[in-house]
This record gives C-alpha cells, sequence and structure tokens, in this order.
C-alpha cells in the first residue's frame, strides 16, 4: 500500500491528485452512507480506514483496531479493501456474482478490489457489501476464524 503521512481523511484526500481525489472521495461517501454503526473512520496503514475500535475490542492479534474496510490510492490503482469478503467465501461469491450482474470486471486479491475509476465498480453492490455485517457479526466472524487458526 502506499503509505500516506496524513492523519485525517480531508489531510488524505487533499494531498491526492484532482482525479484520484474526486474517485476516493465519491467512493468514501458511498462507504459512510452505508457504514453499520459502531465501525469508526481512522487513518491506519497508509489510508482511510474503517475498523472496530479498541474500546470495543481489544484483544486483537496485533493490538490494532480490527480493519472492516478501507481506502487508499496506490501508484497505478485505487483500492477497496472488504475484509468481510475475504472472510466469508458466501460474502466473495455474492460480490463476483454482482460484479458479474453489472458487466464490470472483477480485479481482487484476497480483501482489495482493485480500480481505477468509479465506473469500474457496481457501487450500489459495493454500497450493500459495506452495509451487510454488523459489528456483532463482523466480530463473530473473526472470532470464528481466529479459532480456526489457533
Amino acid at each position: 500500500m502506499v503509505k500516506s503521512a496524513a492523519t485525517t481523511p480531508e489531510a488524505y484526500l487533499s494531498a491526492l491528485p484532482q482525479e484520484r481525489q474526486q474517485t476516493i472521495a465519491a467512493l468514501r461517501q458511498i462507504v459512510l452512507d452505508n457504514l453499520p454503526a459502531r465501525y469508526a473512520e481512522a487513518m491506519r496503514w497508509g489510508g482511510l480506514c474503517y475498523e472496530v475500535t479498541l474500546e470495543r475490542y481489544p484483544k486483537t492479534y496485533n493490538k490494532q483496531p480490527l480493519m472492516y474496510a478501507a481506502l487508499a490510492s496506490q501508484k497505478n490503482y485505487c483500492s477497496l479493501y472488504l475484509t468481510a469478503v475475504y472472510m466469508e467465501q458466501s460474502a466473495e461469491a455474492w460480490l463476483r456474482a454482482e460484479f458479474a450482474r453489472a458487466d464490470k470486471k472483477l480485479n481482487m486479491g484476497k480483501s482489495c478490489v482493485r480500480f481505477k475509476k468509479l465506473d469500474d465498480l457496481p457501487l450500489d453492490a459495493i454500497g450493500r457489501a459495506i452495509a451487510s455485517t454488523s459489528v456483532d457479526a463482523f466480530l463473530t466472524v473473526y472470532e470464528r476464524s481466529r479459532r480456526r487458526q489457533g
């Protein structure tokens, strides 16, 4: 991930080139409009992060808040990280089907959806993906995954 020294979302956005600024700002708004209650927006890992705070869930494996989603401007593309999609095979299958239904090409790593412009994304599906998992449900899946690894 391209790291930013910005300490606020506004500073992060203002430091981006104009085209990237517009793209990331528009997707940020979709995330914020659909983000379930009790997630917090923060600057972490060099980008915009939507997370479960340590006050809510302090026993993380790395002593950092749990990332639910994130946005970043990389060197050659933008990234949307969807941790819940990565953790649940059914959620990944749903997202793949939504991209296909919208006739959009999905460029995805484990949790990272790479894109160059907003038109590369089925924005309604992205909003639904963000809205789909409450903090409590996310923590249940997280704890189940940690038990499998332990």
